[in-house]
């Protein structure tokens, strides 16, 4: 992985190279499905248009269309409150996304009440970092994160310092893995909550989920994953793995945008102070109405992602 990405920084850098790409962005295009492209047969060769090379799955993918046929009936004729439980229209919507909600927790060995749909993986971690801690902040009120983590989680550490918590920022070795022995010894009576992602969203390293998990565990801390880029790429079980929370995301698995998950583990407990205020919906801990067309759409790509698993 290293040796592909120098060289493709070197190639990036070379000025030929730089010029050959700038030629091709101006000739590419946007196709749209509202105005069909000429067809290629019918071109000269000198008039074949060219398209950039997507290299970025790990920031976002684009929908399967699968996805989009699970997602279209309910952003025209279904089109129900799936909290309105007074007419069929509002049952119609509720059922599709309790059947979404156990595509989700299908994929992660979860049961579907473990299943907390959320706007994407930013917001669960949000909600997983400062509900927990604000939730505990009587009995507890230390973090443990690494210094690699994405923005969103080392914002909800900063945020809690702010509020008095302590955050202790564990460093990763060469190879971008946390010392498991390190981490246990940043381990004390006042640990709440820890929280590693599963594989690192920039230098992709994945870290040992199941012994952190374990560690976690044997102290009573509660363990907190962010697994944006992991679900839907790896086999993920969250009881195999200790996991007591963890965040999802939708547009990481060819799913939508703008809507995601969080695992809030049931046995033993996990509680979380809410973060958004409202009306109690997804069991209290993230009001709001839940945008069914989304998560139908990010059940089924979780659903397509178990059976095409490699």
């Amino acid at each position: 992985m290293a040796l592909l990405i120098g060289h493709v920084r070197r190639l990036l850098l070379n000025q030929a190279t730089r010029k050959s790409l700038g030629e091709a962005k101006s000739r590419a295009i946007c196709i749209s499905a509202f105005s069909p492209a000429k067809s290629a047969a019918a071109k000269k060769p000198d008039e074949l248009e060219l398209r950039p090379l997507y290299l970025d799955a790990q920031s976002t993918t684009p929908m399967d269309p699968r996805v989009m046929d699970a997602m279209l009936p309910y952003l025209t004729g279904c089109y129900g409150n799936p909290h309105s439980r007074t007419h069929a229209y509002g049952w119609e919507s509720e059922a599709a996304v309790e059947q979404a909600r156990a595509m989700v927790a299908d994929l992660v060995g979860a049961d579907p009440k473990e299943i907390i749909f959320t706007s994407g993986a930013t917001e669960s971690n949000n909600i997983a970092v400062k509900g927990v801690a604000k939730f505990y902040r009587s009995k507890k009120n230390h973090v443990i994160t690494t210094q690699t983590e994405h923005k969103c989680v080392l914002d909800s550490c900063r945020h809690l310092e702010m509020e008095g918590f302590r955050v202790t920022y564990l460093p990763v070795q060469s190879n971008g893995l946390v010392e498991l022995s390190q981490l246990e010894r940043a381990i004390t009576p006042q640990t709440v909550l820890c929280s590693v992602m599963t594989v690192n969203n920039e230098i992709g390293v994945r870290q040992p989920v199941e012994d952190i998990g374990r560690i976690c565990r044997e102290h009573k801390v509660f363990f907190h994953t962010d697994a944006a880029q992991a679900v839907g790429k790896i086999a993920v079980d969250v009881n195999d793995m200790n996991i007591d929370l963890m965040s999802i995301s939708g547009h990481k698995i060819y799913g939508p945008k703008g809507v995601g998950a969080l695992y809030v583990r049931r046995r033993p407990r996990v509680r979380l102070e809410a973060i958004q205020s409202g009306g109690g919906q997804e069991r209290g801990m993230r009001s709001g109405t839940v945008p069914t067309p989304l998560v139908v759409g990010l059940g089924a790509a979780c659903e397509l992602a178990k059976q095409e698993m490699e």
